[in-house]
């Protein structure tokens, strides 16, 4: 073996493991988004499953307040549709919708005090609370998921890797500002 063939054939082992290292390094970004995201839809599920339960307390005491408690119900089924087909970009405007729909419903129910003071009412409205923290949590380690493999499907040489490989980016999951405040004065009027 010429000394030539020695450097081109160890040129082309170290790129091919490079090419290697490159495309087990896009992999396990791949799958770190697809668990972040099972994470999220684990929780979202679990929310799911609270809310026919808070709508229900709530129709005992909220008999006037039927458009509410529709929009809560309207907005869960958008939720877990979107949720099931896997569609990031209607699952944040549903989320939104559900969100908004649960800040008037909690705001709703100050005007009714047995309400506020059943048992019931007070655990699913915890439970839903801590879910939406764990949803905001989990949606930010998605989102970074995303955002590390959607960098490094752009970098140089990884991209050709990418391309190669047919590599796709990953959506943001991203929710409308659901914080906004909710003009209590006027569910009073």
């Amino acid at each position: 073996m010429t000394p030539t063939l020695i450097i081109v054939l160890a040129i082309l082992v170290v790129g091919a493991l490079y090419a290697a290292a490159i495309y087990n390094n896009l992999v396990r970004l791949k799958h770190t988004v697809a668990k972040a995201w099972s994470n999220i839809d684990v929780v979202l599920k679990q929310r799911h499953d609270e809310l026919p339960k808070l709508v229900a307390v709530c129709k005992e005491y909220m008999r006037h307040e039927r458009q509410t408690l529709e929009q809560v119900v309207q907005a869960r089924g958008a939720v877990g549709a979107a949720r099931e087909r896997g569609d990031l970009h209607r699952l944040g405007s549903a989320e939104t919708e559900l969100r908004a729909g649960l800040a008037r419903l909690f705001a709703l129910a100050e005007r009714y005090p047995e309400l506020k003071a059943d048992r019931g009412f007070q655990q699913l409205s915890a439970r839903i609370s801590q879910l939406e923290d764990t949803i905001a949590d989990r949606r930010e380690l998605y989102n970074e998921s995303v955002n590390l493999n959607n960098v490094r499907l752009e970098q140089f040489p990884d991209t050709l890797i990418a391309r190669l490989f047919g590599f796709r980016r990953a959506q943001l999951l991203e929710f409308a500002d659901a914080r906004q405040d909710v003009d209590v004065a006027a569910l009073f009027r």
